[in-house]
């Protein structure tokens, strides 16, 4: 028996990694679109799951976006039992437009594939998504571009929750490769390459291969890896935040938090603390303006009024302390 294609042992690697520790018969779902890199996952997770004996799944999300999507989505169905997974499902969903069409697309998507896999049970179910290590890097150049924090520009994360990222050390020609080694025929979103397209196509057929031209070939796994020590820099003043909010529950109430506690800590887990803190209380989710305002409450406190918090909540200094209320929830 020939040993596999360097690419498809590179995804068949990654899977394992990513899988490595779950109990036999654990349901592991793809989530398929059809694509080079989603396909190729689906491919590799078959093979992985025959060998330690996972019970594969896949999970194909018909947005109705763009024409034709039935047969695409039916395409893509095809392709996954010819790459080994036979329990498929096709969603279709309706997507919304709030907070723009991308982020209302991907809400939709996740909320089917999450429906979809507690409806079929399980214990301990995963969700396995083929964003590529390509995906990373241009992740990390876009949170650069709006000038974001830490945990932006940390990247997509490995793992969150029952979601894996299986492929963020495989490179997307490494996925295209897979398919034709494999045979596997994926579908190649026109809207991905096209310059004058979304944020993120204009960045792929554009900027990266400049930069690529550029700076060499390793650009790509360079910002992978910055993204990757950042993730672990981010986890970790994420849990001084958490730590420093657990602590100073001690002393308050719930809702009301001494404002010369917060001042004291450093800046970095300050903000974290406040983005937490308004978002516990279902305020959210925040953008750099409103920790900012909050931060100014704090530490700049000049009798400026209240500030105003996304999901009708608004956050006031009363007496020394920050006060994160929804005027629905005060007494008459």
């Amino acid at each position: 028996m020939s040993a596999p294609h360097p690419s498809v042992a590179a995804c068949r690697s990654a899977v394992r990694q990513a899988l490595d520790g779950l109990s036999i018969g654990t349901r592991v779902w793809v989530a398929l679109s059809g694509g080079p890199d989603s396909l190729a996952l689906a491919a590799a997770t078959a093979y992985v799951g025959r060998k330690e004996g996972y019970l594969t799944g896949a999970i194909i999300v018909d947005h109705g976006l763009q024409e034709g999507s039935a047969e695409v989505a039916k395409h893509a169905a095809e392709q996954a039992r010819l790459a080994g997974i036979f329990h498929v499902f096709v969603e279709k969903v309706t997507v919304g437009r709030e907070g723009g069409l991308e982020a209302a697309a991907r809400k939709a998507r996740y909320d089917a594939i999450n429906a979809r896999v507690d409806a079929e049970g399980g214990h301990d179910p995963q969700i396995l998504t083929g964003h590529t290590m390509d995906d990373q890097a241009e992740t990390v150049l876009l949170a650069l571009a709006r000038g974001s924090g830490a945990r932006a520009l940390s990247g997509i994360p490995p793992r969150r929750g029952r979601i894996a990222r299986p492929f963020l050390s495989v490179r997307r020609s490494d996925t295209v490769t897979a398919c034709a080694a494999q045979g596997l025929d994926p579908w190649h979103d026109p809207t991905n390459t096209d310059p004058d397209g979304p944020r993120r196509s204009a960045l792929r057929a554009t900027v990266m291969p400049a930069l690529t031209e550029v700076l060499g070939p390793g650009v790509v796994s360079g910002l992978a890896r910055s993204a990757a020590l950042l993730q672990a820099d981010a986890d970790e003043l994420d849990r001084q935040a958490r730590s420093a909010m657990s602590t100073s529950a001690s002393t308050v109430r719930s809702d009301e938090w001494r404002c010369d506690m917060l001042a004291a800590l450093p800046d970095a887990i300050r903000s974290r603390m406040l983005k937490m803190l308004a978002e516990a209380k279902g305020a959210g989710p925040l953008a750099t303006v409103h920790v900012n305002a909050l931060d100014a409450l704090v530490t700049q406190y000049k009798g400026q009024g209240a500030v105003s918090l996304p999901g009708g909540y608004e956050a006031r200094r009363e007496y020394g302390r920050l006060v994160i209320s929804h005027p629905l929830e005060r007494p008459a």
